[in-house]
């Protein structure tokens, strides 16, 4: 049976600024060019990258976003709640599982510059998932916003803001 100690530790998963652990697993050795991506982006981007991602009941991955799309992939443990706030203000929830019959899917896209955040939903366990980007990810590609901005920004999701951010 697998623990997220023991996750942690065999996979040598570290710290993410957003909560939970993580470590990266693939970096595409072929590159996007500058030219070829659409404005907002400033430089180049490997094709791909992927990550292995976990969390545990006792954090949260805070809202934040990124440019590109990313792909969730369930793993092992709790289902995970992911929660999205898209370009309206309109919050939606997906939850990553294996329970197919209750709705929950084993893969989601999460499209660029959506907020998204997540949080494990059984007490007492942790969610293990992957995250695929492409094009690859960048930290210049990544957004973390306080309470404060990002209810600026969402009034009507305050609640949710609240509850997944960092005070």
């Amino acid at each position: 049976m697998n623990t997220r100690e023991g996750i942690i530790n065999k996979l040598k998963l570290q710290p993410h600024p957003e909560g939970g652990y993580f470590k990266e697993t693939y970096r595409s050795e072929g590159i996007i060019q500058a030219s070829s991506l659409p404005s907002e982006y400033n430089g180049s981007r490997n094709c791909s990258t992927s990550i292995y991602f976990l969390l545990t009941s006792d954090n949260f991955s805070a809202f934040h976003r990124i440019k590109q799309d990313e792909t969730w992939h369930f793993y092992d443990g709790s289902p995970m709640l992911l929660h999205i706030i898209n370009e309206n203000g309109e919050h939606s929830k997906i939850v990553i599982g294996r329970n197919l019959s209750a709705g929950q899917v084993p893969q989601y896209v999460v499209p660029g510059g959506q907020w998204f955040a997540a949080e494990v939903i059984n007490e007492n366990d942790f969610s293990f998932v992957g995250c695929t980007v492409a094009p690859g990810f960048s930290f210049e590609d990544f957004e973390l916003k306080s309470e404060a901005q990002l209810t600026a920004l969402f009034p009507n999701q305050k609640e949710v803001i609240s509850k997944l951010t960092h005070h």
